[in-house]
């Protein structure tokens, strides 16, 4: 990339968010090339975005995410980066079983399909009738509904698992969440080979035949203190070089000049940056907000929505002694047939150890989300009163809480629905039209931490002339 001999606040690349893509990008474009001339500018007063933790009574909770799996290559090198390696706390999905309310009770989820046949979740007609639809069944054309697409592909008997599973990853509603949007390499093999079950043993007979090692499930990982030691640490190099601005909230960009003159200008509140290479990681309705707000895009391709549909969470974290009959595991989720109040629980404690006071319990319920906003209205003692009035039709619990704490966070998760395809085709269009405009972060290629460490690699092997494509990756379905 030719220098930028400007003044200041000029840099060759400028990402616009602190959050973990901006952060993964940064990050891996300094550890290809530590002189690179770039800056971060974040609207926030800290680095992190959606990832926060709660310290308060010797208690650890998360606002947001509450872990991601160790099966992300570009994640583990992020942490690797961040000298966390050694603060890693780690719940294999082999040991921390899972489960599923099913008709007002907890029911224990296989994680290996021969198991999960045995499991008594359904009646062994609707067995059968899930593998021999699979089988026959032929590629579901079009865009269909995740809820449409389980149903054809496996029949109504699995819809209240498939509710169940995108609860506990979107917040989402299975009626309006495209299977395209959220499991495309799925549909990319369905499509090829006509069946799911079919698509997995191509897949195991492909890695067989490149020598691959049999993989078994991943396990869940979090940091001693929280998520949130992540960002902070991602972010100090940054800050210690004074790449990091803090408090710098993009009000506008604009493009200007001809050929390769051509330059990016960025009004913030705290004065005016410039660049050539302009990456917005940034949550999706939050980068066409600023988009909406350019000047000299006459080729921007017009946005074809207003925005994607968001859900928003709020997590009661609860804090019990011992005598609280916590099962044994990762936690539980629920179905929108089962008219629960909230969506599902962590069973946090179990998991990762130190984030209570000795002795004690941490349990975080997950209320609101697509399905129920409208318990977000509530205040807090009403929420905590019912989460607790809820779970305790699950399981045994003391009287009042040690701790109880409702954490409402401001992130919401983008919702990948009819709106969301539409976006993407229109990114594809944007990128043909203005190269030097980069789109990543939350949402835009998922909404996992994996996701968005892949796509923020990718984009910095490209920025640097290395090539790099963010292909989809076939995602395992974890309850």
């Amino acid at each position: 990339m030719a220098e930028m001999t400007e003044k200041a606040n000029t840099a060759e690349i400028i990402i616009v968010g602190a959050g973990i893509s901006g952060l993964a990008l940064a990050s891996f474009l300094r550890q290809a090339r530590p002189e690179i001339s770039l800056a971060v500018l974040e609207g926030a007063n800290a680095p992190g975005g959606a990832i926060r933790s709660f310290q308060g009574a010797g208690y650890v909770a998360e606002w947001a995410p509450h872990g991601f799996l160790d099966n992300g290559a570009e994640s583990r090198e992020l942490v690797d980066m961040a000298g966390l390696a050694d603060e890693l706390q780690r719940a294999p999905l082999k040991e921390y079983v899972r489960y599923l309310c099913i008709g007002g009770q907890l029911q224990l989820v296989p994680q290996t399909p021969p198991k999960i046949m045995l499991a008594p979740l359904m009646g062994w007609g609707d067995k059968i009738g899930v593998v021999a639809r699979d089988i026959f069944r032929s590629y579901f054309a079009g865009e269909p509904s995740v809820a449409e697409w389980v149903r054809r592909r496996f029949g109504p008997a699995m819809l209240p698992f498939a509710d169940a599973v995108y609860t506990g990853t979107y917040a989402g509603d299975i009626d309006e969440l495209r299977i395209d949007g959220t499991m495309p390499a799925l549909r990319a093999l369905e499509k090829e080979h006509g069946s799911v079950i079919f698509s997995m043993l191509a897949k195991m007979r492909e890695s067989r035949k490149k020598g691959g090692k049999k993989r078994g499930l991943p396990v869940m990982q979090n940091f001693r203190g929280g998520m949130e030691r992540w960002p902070l640490a991602l972010a100090q190099p940054l800050q210690d070089a004074g790449l990091l601005h803090l408090n710098t909230p993009v009000q506008s960009v604009q493009r200007e000049g001809e050929g390769e003159n051509k330059v990016w200008r960025l009004h913030t509140a705290r004065g005016e940056y410039r660049c050539r290479e302009l990456a917005l990681a940034l949550p999706i309705n939050a980068a066409l907000a600023l988009l909406r707000e350019s000047k000299g895009l006459a080729a921007l391709p017009d946005i074809p929505v207003t925005g994607v549909t968001e859900a928003r969470l709020a997590n009661v974290a609860l804090g019990f002694g011992e005598e609280a009959k916590i099962p044994f595991g990762f936690g539980y989720l629920t179905s929108k047939k089962e008219g629960r109040f909230a969506l599902g629980a962590l069973f946090s404690s179990h998991m990762f150890p130190g984030r209570t006071p000795e002795g004690g319990q941490l349990l975080e319920a997950l209320v609101g989300g697509r399905r129920n906003p409208e318990y977000l209205e509530l205040d807090d003692d009403e929420i905590i009163r019912r989460t607790l009035a809820d779970i305790r039709g699950l399981m045994e619990l003391p009287a009042d809480p040690r701790f109880a704490k409702v954490l409402r966070c401001a992130a919401t998760i983008p919702q990948a629905d009819a709106a969301y395809l539409q976006l993407l085709r229109w990114r594809g269009e944007l990128e043909k039209t203005q190269p030097q405009l980069h789109l990543l972060g939350f949402g835009w290629r998922g909404i996992g931490i994996n996701e968005m460490a892949r796509e923020a690699k990718a984009l910095a092997q490209r920025l640097l002339g290395q090539g790099g494509e963010a292909a989809a990756a076939l995602k395992g379905v974890y309850v």
